[in-house]
């Protein structure tokens, strides 16, 4: 496993909830669903991390309970903060951010020119070889 996620504690091997920590937890969930921003919900419930950190953390599904962990956020609550996100990122336009590269064809065709060097060192020799391959325009 892991790190335990912050909220939780381990006890004699199993998670437990850290009820300090959790408590921030909840916070931050109330905070970012009153209007506040990642990193200034995080601020209001007493957790020094930054915008990304806040984010990545009310993303954790452990929160929602799981077979190791016990539930910290109510599945209404956590559903609500990723409908929210989904909002706030609809309204600034950074849902088509990812542009996907075109696709670039691999160059199968080579042309080798015979070598006219041999050298003793073999990464020389080797390096010697591969810059006398060329690749044909596709």
């Amino acid at each position: 496993m892991g790190h335990t996620p912050y909220g939780y504690r381990i006890e004699k091997g199993k998670a437990v909830i850290d009820e300090a920590a959790a408590a921030k937890i909840r916070k931050l969930y109330k905070a970012y669903l009153a209007g506040a921003s990642f990193q200034k919900a995080a601020k209001e419930a007493g957790i020094e991390i930054q915008h990304c950190g806040a984010k990545r953390m009310m993303a954790n599904r452990h929160y929602l309970g799981d077979g190791f962990y016990p539930t910290l956020i109510d599945s209404e609550t956590f559903d609500k903060a990723e409908a929210e996100k989904q909002r706030r990122a609809e309204a600034l336009g950074r849902l088509n951010r990812k542009k996907e590269k075109p696709i670039q064809a691999t160059p199968t065709n080579f042309h080798f020119e015979k070598p006219e060097k041999n050298y003793k060192d073999p990464a020389m020799q080797a390096q010697y070889l591969y810059g006398l391959i060329e690749t044909e325009a596709m």
